[in-house]
């Protein structure tokens, strides 16, 4: 089963409250208009706040329990189906017959392109698909604070949630390993489900993500046909320095 597959019955709960993103997103697509894609729209936690903001979007997701759920989701909004389109695919594949003034890779999602050759065919893919005058942005975490952090590979407490599903309470831990020569982290994220009797039942997702520095980003993007207009290091639209959460990069 796939790390997304085997996520989907948790994500909307564990994201419920993330909201701190959704505002640069809507102000990138004011700046440069619609229409927007999105790369891995996932359950459309991103594409349902645009969509509901005017803006015409459509989202690529390869998980399809993921596109399930923003299928679902979308028939309780029916007034917003003109305003959006969900492709099932994987982004590398499928086919998307549009051009857009705004395409968000949000949230972490292109550190799933863990070698050089994907990386390089998704931004070439990209690059047919934006608009002249258009922009590109990634949201990815700052590398720098990653490999500062120590190694200790213990169990760590991230956050408890409810069970949208079935109100049961779910602590979420993980343990990581990064792999600094290669850029990767390995993590297994670990959710304990806690029944009504309290019983506990742990749904173990291992995941192998990637780790970008602004060098390198500035290079594939060069090689892909774009150039970076801006550097955010986070939501608010701060500046890319040492220490800041967030590496954020507009492209065009």
């Amino acid at each position: 089963m796939s790390f997304y597959a085997a996520l989907a019955r948790f994500y909307d709960s564990e994201h419920a409250d993330k909201t701190e993103d959704l505002t640069l997103y809507a102000d990138t697509v004011e700046a440069h208009g619609d229409p927007v894609l999105i790369i891995g729209a996932g359950t459309g936690r991103v594409l349902l706040h645009l969509a509901q903001a005017g803006y015409r979007v459509t989202g690529i997701e390869a998980e399809a329990s993921m596109i399930e759920r923003a299928q679902r989701k979308q028939r309780f909004l029916p007034d917003l189906a003109a305003y959006i389109t969900l492709v099932h695919g994987d982004a590398l594949t499928v086919s998307v017959p549009a051009h857009f003034n705004t395409t968000i890779i949000p949230y972490n999602t292109f550190m799933h392109f863990h070698d050089q050759a994907s990386q390089l065919a998704l931004l070439e893919r990209l690059r047919g698909w934006v608009a002249d005058g258009g922009r590109l942005l990634i949201d990815l975490p700052n590398a720098g604070e990653a490999y500062a952090a120590p190694d200790t590979e213990s169990v760590t407490l991230e956050r408890t949630f409810l069970d949208a599903e079935t109100g049961h309470l779910v602590m979420q831990h993980s343990i990581s390993r990064l792999d600094r020569a290669q850029q990767l982290m390995n993590v297994t994220w670990l959710y304990d489900a806690i029944d009504d009797d309290g019983v506990v039942r742990r749904t173990v997702i291992p995941v192998v993500i990637r780790y970008y520095f602004l060098s390198e980003i500035t290079l594939l993007l060069q090689a892909a046909g774009f150039e970076i207009d801006d550097v955010f290091g986070d939501f608010d639209g701060s500046p890319f320095l040492d220490g800041v959460p967030r590496m954020i990069v507009l492209a065009k």
